[in-house]
């Protein structure tokens, strides 16, 4: 393979850093780079051994000529930092939610709107990246912030936990939930009845255990594996959105790739994408009973949770603020079968 002659300025959009940068002429000679991967989950939950998944299956793929190092656990920044260092280029690859790629591109939270997917097989259809949605959205996204979408894989439904039982948005009058801290979470949060109070998730288990907030919203891998159970009686089964987790690239990174290097990227993506989706699908009941197993309270449509009062509210709150903005959107989404 021929090596890719990188500057200082291109290892940095590499996301090798400043001390990399100076090892280059090594590496050339080595024929080998290593890119650095960065995300807030923990690794034992999907979203967070994925990227482990990925990194060993582009080194598979291309032959060990390309490497991918994880730091997992907000290790490298928050959300909105991890997000932000994609785009300048300190790191190669990372992951969010939809609406965390909004923060680059607005038009992208769309994506993560509530109640907005008829099912899974729906939603994946809309983030595959050769979908006419997310073509419009990945051609964006690189021109307003330098980052591609890779792939995306299914991240689950979201639910609501708390230490008291919720069985309609009137419940929640005056209850504290954590959101995630972009506009499409806070809208859903507040939609649902309850005070919004943006949290970074590095400090969730903590604002819980103390207090700060009553409740979050999360999909059950994430509840188990981080043991949101230890600090929170009940789990409210509202399914009020359906996720996926986006992994994005920056664009100088893709750019400075070889085409044999390129094709290693893609052909991981489509296979770890596959390999998350399945891991969360079969795991989402199983992950559900064994929080019933912990201790915890699950109340669902049987135990009179009522959904459709909770779609109503946060559905109408979500056209009061971004229907004139995404309605387009909304439509070719919904074209899509």
């Amino acid at each position: 393979m021929n090596s890719i002659g990188i500057t200082r300025r291109g290892a940095l959009a590499l996301g090798l850093g400043a001390g990399a940068a100076i090892m280059m002429p090594r590496l050339a000679r080595a024929q080998s780079v290593t890119l650095r991967y960065g995300h807030n989950n923990e690794p034992a939950s999907v979203a967070g051994a994925q990227a482990y998944w990925f990194a060993e299956a582009v080194g598979k793929h291309s032959g060990g000529d390309l490497a991918v190092q994880v730091f997992p656990a907000s290790q490298l920044g928050k959300l909105q930092e991890l997000a932000e260092a994609v785009s300048l280029g300190t790191i190669a690859f990372s992951h969010n939610t939809a609406g965390g790629i909004g923060s680059l591109y607005e038009p992208f939270a769309a994506l993560d709107t509530p109640y907005l997917y008829r099912d899974v097989d729906h939603l994946m259809k809309v983030m595959d990246i050769n979908s006419p949605v997310m073509q419009e959205l990945n051609t964006g996204l690189i021109e307003a912030a330098n980052v591609r979408v890779i792939y995306a894989h299914y991240f689950g439904r979201r639910n609501l936990t708390a230490n008291k039982a919720i069985y309609k948005p009137s419940d929640l009058a005056g209850e504290k939930i954590r959101a995630v801290p972009f506009p499409i979470y806070t809208t859903a949060v507040e939609g649902m009845g309850a005070a919004a109070v943006p949290v970074d998730w590095s400090e969730v288990p903590t604002a819980l255990a103390t207090g700060v907030v009553a409740g979050q919203e999360n999909p059950v891998n994430v509840v188990l594996n981080v043991k949101l159970y230890e600090v929170q009686s009940h789990l409210m089964l509202t399914g009020h959105m359906s996720n996926a987790e986006v992994v994005v690239m920056n664009e100088d990174a893709w750019q400075g790739l070889s085409d044999a290097q390129k094709e290693a990227v893609a052909a991981a993506s489509l296979e770890i994408r596959d390999r998350a989706t399945k891991a969360i699908q079969e795991n989402e009941e199983k992950d559900t009973q064994a929080l019933r197993d912990k201790g915890m309270t699950v109340i669902g449509p049987e135990d009179g949770l009522d959904v459709a009062a909770f779609q109503a509210s946060v559905s109408k709150l979500v056209e009061e603020r971004f229907g004139e903005k995404y309605g387009g959107l909304y439509e070719k989404i919904k074209a899509i079968a």
